[in-house]
């Protein structure tokens, strides 16, 4: 697997995909088309999870994002929830700024919803 950094543009966040167990997602995602920006992301996660590293960190910092890119985020954090049935460490970071409540409340259904252990981290 290769590491994969892509910079952010003004209607995409930032990612890094590193094979040695860092997954990290910050910005903006309002992309126009979510799949075709998301679906090689999600193609890596779901390759990474067949040969995962023993540890694996996903930061969430994501300031605003559409429906498209929520339903993304969803799909990525489902299958490496899956990491935690096979023994693996996960530790996901939802990060979320002091006061939007939004994005903090989409960070709780998340975890809910996939009954997935989330550490929500106020920013300044």
């Amino acid at each position: 697997m290769e590491l994969i950094s892509l910079e952010s543009t003004k209607k995409t966040p930032n990612v890094l995909l590193d094979p040695s167990g860092k997954i990290r997602i910050g910005g903006r995602s309002i992309p126009e088309d979510a799949s075709k920006f998301y679906d090689n992301i999600l193609n890596w996660v779901l390759d990474y999870c067949h040969t995962p590293s023993d540890s694996t960190i996903v930061d969430i910092e994501l300031e605003y994002f559409n429906s498209g890119s929520a339903k993304f985020v969803m799909q990525i954090l489902r299958e490496l929830s899956e990491l935690l049935t096979e023994g693996k460490d996960l530790k996901v970071n939802w990060y979320y700024e002091e006061g939007d409540d939004d994005i903090l409340e989409r960070g709780e259904y998340y975890s809910s919803i996939l009954d997935l252990e989330i550490n929500f981290i106020e920013t300044d």
